[in-house]
């Protein structure tokens, strides 16, 4: 416990100094050491990107939040958490972002998240009122698709991994993905940016085809591949482009 607690407060630490100093380093900052990429950043990633018309800024919020829980990017953290908090990304969403991706980029990537998000949350006032309740009511699950899900993956990896198959189905499909607090659709978007982020494209088609069940549109997720090109490096969205086409024209039309 000692040991935990000490990590704790050293990532809480780094998180404090990185947002009292300014996360997104100043363009004079960055042109002292690479004035392209300052040019780079505020002509096309700023200026540009996060202008494009094809996903609105409160989602280029989620799915860059995703990106560097993903990554454990900490440094710009607090920037971009104040910056999806502007754009009407709830504290409540927030937080359940950050749990999400506890289960889909590991416990430790979380903890940083934690850190970082703490002062963002203590600087703006939000208290625990407009957090999560830790166990909420759960909406009605799809039980047949559910069932369907579990016999498959049950009749993949049963004799491989039960304790994780097991905790698939109870933890993450009959609880966190239930969770009231973030709509489907943006966990689902959570989850493919993650996925991308960290080169784990395996798991793309499942949560690809999940997502635009949920209500993401082919333009959206098109569009989140490229505005992902910019935090994750276009070798990562380069190798998940192939995933999508494919998912894209198995699709209904």
């Amino acid at each position: 416990m000692k040991v935990v607690a000490a990590t704790l407060a050293s990532l809480c630490l780094v998180a404090s100094a990185s947002a009292q100093t300014g996360p997104m380093r100043a363009p004079d900052d960055i042109r002292a050491v690479a004035p392209a990429l300052e040019k780079y950043t505020q002509e096309r990633l700023l200026g540009d990107v996060w202008k494009r018309p094809g996903l609105g800024a409160r989602d280029r919020s989620i799915v860059t939040l995703a990106a560097l829980i993903g990554r454990n990017q900490t440094i710009e953290m607090p920037y971009y958490l104040n910056l999806a908090l502007d754009n009407g990304v709830k504290p409540c969403e927030v937080s359940e972002i950050i749990t999400h991706l506890a289960f889909y980029s590991g416990w430790s990537n979380a903890m940083s998240a934690v850190a970082a998000a703490k002062d963002v949350f203590a600087r703006r006032k939000i208290g625990p009122d407009q957090l999560p309740a830790p166990s909420p009511q759960l909406p009605p699950l799809d039980e047949a698709a559910e069932a369907q899900r579990a016999s498959r993956v049950g009749e993949q990896f049963g004799t491989v991994a039960p304790g994780v198959v097991q905790n698939t189905t109870e933890l993450l499909f009959r609880d966190l993905w239930l969770r009231p607090d973030l709509a489907p659709r943006d966990r689902s978007l959570v989850t493919v940016s993650a996925l991308i982020a960290s080169g784990q494209v395996a798991q793309m088609p499942y949560h690809l085809n999940r997502a635009m069940d949920n209500g993401l549109t082919q333009a959206q997720a098109s569009e989140a591949l490229a505005h992902l090109a910019f935090y994750v490096g276009w070798p990562n969205v380069f190798s998940a482009l192939p995933v999508a086409k494919d998912v894209f024209e198995k699709r209904p039309k």
